[in-house]
Order: C-alpha cells, then sequence, then structure tokens
C-alpha cells in the first residue's frame, strides 16, 4: 500500500512557523493547484511540514511563491465543545521544492530542492 502525494501549485497564505519546547519546529501553510481543465477549478490543500523544512519553508515561502511539495496524506481529528466528531484531511510534507514566485520572471527552473 502506497499513501503519497505530489503536489506542485503556488502558496494561498504566508507560513505560520511554530516552536516547541522540545526544539521542533512546524510549519504550515495552504496550497492552491490549478486543475488542467477548461473551468479553472482549483484545488486547495493544508499542508504541514516539520525540521529544518519548516524553518526553509518559514524563510523562503510566501503568499504566491510557486512550490513542490512531496508527502502523505493524513487527517486531523478532534471532537469539538458540543461532542462533534471533526475530521479534516492535510498534507504531512516530507519534502519541499521552492519553484519560482509570481514576480520571479527569470529563466531556467529556479528551483531548490529541500530534503
Amino acid at each position: 500500500m502506497v499513501n503519497s502525494v505530489i503536489l506542485v501549485g503556488r502558496a494561498g497564505r504566508d507560513p505560520e512557523m511554530r516552536y516547541f519546547e522540545s526544539g521542533r519546529v512546524k510549519t504550515t501553510f495552504s496550497v492552491a493547484v490549478n486543475r488542467p481543465t477548461k473551468e479553472k477549478e482549483t484545488d486547495w490543500f493544508d499542508i504541514e511540514i516539520w525540521g529544518r523544512q519548516a524553518e526553509i519553508a518559514g524563510e523562503y515561502v510566501r503568499k504566491g511563491s510557486l512550490i513542490g511539495i512531496e508527502g502523505r496524506l493524513d487527517f486531523s481529528r478532534w471532537t469539538d465543545d458540543a461532542g462533534n466528531k471533526n475530521v479534516k484531511p492535510y498534507v504531512h510534507a516530507t519534502g519541499l521544492r521552492l519553484l519560482g514566485s509570481k514576480k520571479d520572471n527569470a529563466g531556467g527552473d529556479g528551483g531548490e530542492d529541500f530534503r
């Protein structure tokens, strides 16, 4: 069985970094991926990345940045105050590739691979 996700899209918001007492760091942001259809549909994915890659994402990724994400689909589960059970999917990223940004018109792929 395989749980693998590869996305190429634009960051939908600036990343939010969170440092823990253990010394670990987690960065979260969203990615918009356009479907190759005439209707120009956009799929949105919540991304969670940890460790050194989280620091890189926090430093270099900005809203509108073109990025590549490798990872796996995961689920956040919780019960709210009313007792309702909730499930929210997200991508637990294991690889990040900076592909450029809207402002970046330079030639070449301009990508940097952080794994």
